[in-house]
């Protein structure tokens, strides 16, 4: 697999679980954004990053904080899948929206997005559905906790495919 890391920002500690659990997957590093320095990201090919979102559609805080300095990265030449967690019943119009921010930061400095996921299953509306798919893994282990080991092993799965 080409040199990869797994970013990720969390706050109550799902996101860092899936990132964990993506990780040790893919046998890859994963990293707490809060801990990153911005630079070392230039000698990856793929980056999969992660958040939760919060409060009408925002980043998890560490994101926040990390992604001005994110954001003038060039990353042409890199893929970059997205994965977040979110809760789509008590915040149904702004689900998983953390990934949509993500999504335009990532195409803006010319990556090539992978991993998108349908909306099937999936209830609300989000700004991280483009096209009539998720731009990456939405989970909602508030909801459906039954799911997210599905989602994530076959999440993983496709992404194997697309690299």
């Amino acid at each position: 697999m080409k040199k990869s890391i797994v970013l990720y920002g969390s706050t109550t500690g799902a996101t860092k679980e899936v990132a964990e659990t993506i990780a040790e997957a893919l046998q890859i590093p994963a990293v707490d954004v809060a801990q990153c320095d911005v630079r070392d990201l230039g000698s990856y090919e793929v980056l999969l990053l992660g958040s939760s979102t919060w409060g009408s559609g925002e980043l998890q805080d560490d994101w926040a904080t990390f992604l001005p300095a994110f954001e003038k990265l060039s990353l042409k030449g890199k893929k970059v899948a997205l994965f977040g967690t979110g809760d789509q019943e008590g915040f149904s119009d702004t689900f998983v929206e953390a990934l949509g921010v993500l999504y335009d930061a990532v195409i803006r400095a010319g990556a090539e997005v992978i991993g998108s996921c349908p909306v099937d299953g999936y209830t609300g509306r989000s700004l991280a559905v483009r096209n009539g798919s998720f731009v990456g893994l939405p989970l909602d282990d508030d909801n459906q906790p039954e799911a997210t080991a599905e989602r994530v092993k076959g999440w993983i799965d496709r992404l194997r495919t697309e690299l």
